[in-house]
């Protein structure tokens, strides 16, 4: 619960990776959490978005789970983590460990859904486990993800589909298109994982991608490709452009299950349709697809709606960032965005962003 005094130095919204790794350094730094430090998270559990991840997806097939910073203070690592067990099980577990071992405090369920200018200092209002609640806080940390902001791009006869349309965050599990016409729509890990777990279980499956699929020769994403995504998620923020998505700048590690699959002619996608049909998609050509499903694995937006009334989105479309701080507002950081928004950075951008809170704070 929040203390009773709900005035504090620093409100960081997210409990993901970002946002954990933002409040270790805080509190490695000299500030208290629950009193210095108030940490929101609106998932229900820890784990961040993965929590809501389908339950067949394994460590080891998604882009690489880092450590936390400390986490080796537990005696536990995803590099050793079960294999076996659903992803969001094991993430799950391992961030509750690490709240409770580092006395965190996160506040959940705890929606933050407005975030407005209050003075010098900001006011932010969310859904509390007691109904609607106010933290008024010198500096904000923005670590909300994207996993809350799924993007379905618009085809021609989009809402006329008369089957059932899923994006990756709602998808369950591969039973329940058992015997179906199944389109997947995406060049990403995720529709490759969807399709292969749909392999033997769907009647008929389509893959369409919006551009070709570049598979790497690494069985993991390689530091050159890592820094490259980095190197142009930076370029965007820094513009207020809208952020290209990891995928497009990295390509899909070529692991021996994947490759396995290219071989047996699964991972063999097409181009995009161009337009979609009640019982089917179809593409320029005239070519028609019939399905029962549509499977959006087309990723997710930054999360920002609920800093709305602070103005902060450029013409371009994004937010201008640069070394995590917005350039509208010095109160305002960014954890897991642009080029911290995987794992390639999450945790070195949570280091440099604790820094530069503890300068900002004694400038205020």
């Amino acid at each position: 619960m929040l203390p009773a005094a709900t005035d504090t130095s620093v409100v960081i919204i997210g409990a993901g990776q970002a946002g954990l790794s933002t409040a270790y350094y805080l509190r490695r730094f000299g500030l208290q959490p629950g009193t210095d430090v108030v940490l929101l998270d609106r998932g229900p559990g820890t784990g961040g978005a993965w929590q809501f991840r389908w339950e067949a997806l394994r460590l080891g097939f998604a882009h690489r789970v880092n450590d936390l910073p400390g986490m080796e203070e537990l005696g536990v690592s995803f590099e050793t983590a079960e294999r076996t067990l659903p992803a969001r099980d094991v993430v799950a577990d391992y961030y509750r460990r690490y709240e409770e071992h580092y006395e965190l405090q996160v506040v959940r369920p705890a929606e933050v859904y407005s975030v407005e200018n209050f003075g010098a200092d900001l006011m932010v209002h969310f859904r509390g486990p007691g109904g609607d609640d106010q933290v008024s806080t010198r500096i904000l940390v923005n670590a909300t993800g994207t996993w809350g902001a799924p993007f379905v791009p618009w085809y021609p006869g989009l809402r006329n589909f008369r089957g059932r349309q899923v994006h990756t965050n709602d998808y369950r599990s591969a039973e329940e298109f058992a015997g179906q016409k199944v389109v997947v729509i995406g060049g990403g890990t995720s529709a490759i994982g969807f399709l292969l777990e749909l392999e033997h279980v769907a009647d008929r499956l389509t893959w369409v991608a919006r551009r070709p699929i570049s598979f790497l020769d690494e069985q993991e994403l390689n530091i050159e490709a890592g820094k490259s995504s980095v190197a142009l998620q930076d370029e965007a923020a820094r513009e207020g452009r809208a952020l290209p998505s990891i995928v497009s700048t990295t390509g899909v590690p070529r692991s021996r299950r994947i490759q396995a699959a290219i071989d047996r002619g699964l991972l063999s996608a097409r181009p995009m349709f161009s337009s979609i049909e009640p019982d089917g998609v179809r593409w320029a050509d005239g070519t028609f697809e019939p399905a029962d499903a549509l499977i959006w694995a087309t990723g997710f937006r930054p999360e920002l709606r609920h800093l709305a009334p602070l103005k902060l989105r450029e013409k371009a479309g994004g937010i201008a960032v640069g070394n995590g701080v917005s350039w509208r507002d010095g109160r305002i950081f960014f954890a897991g965005y642009g080029p911290a928004a995987s794992t390639i950075g999450a945790n070195r951008a949570g280091r440099v962003i604790a820094r530069q809170v503890l300068t900002s704070l004694s400038h205020l």
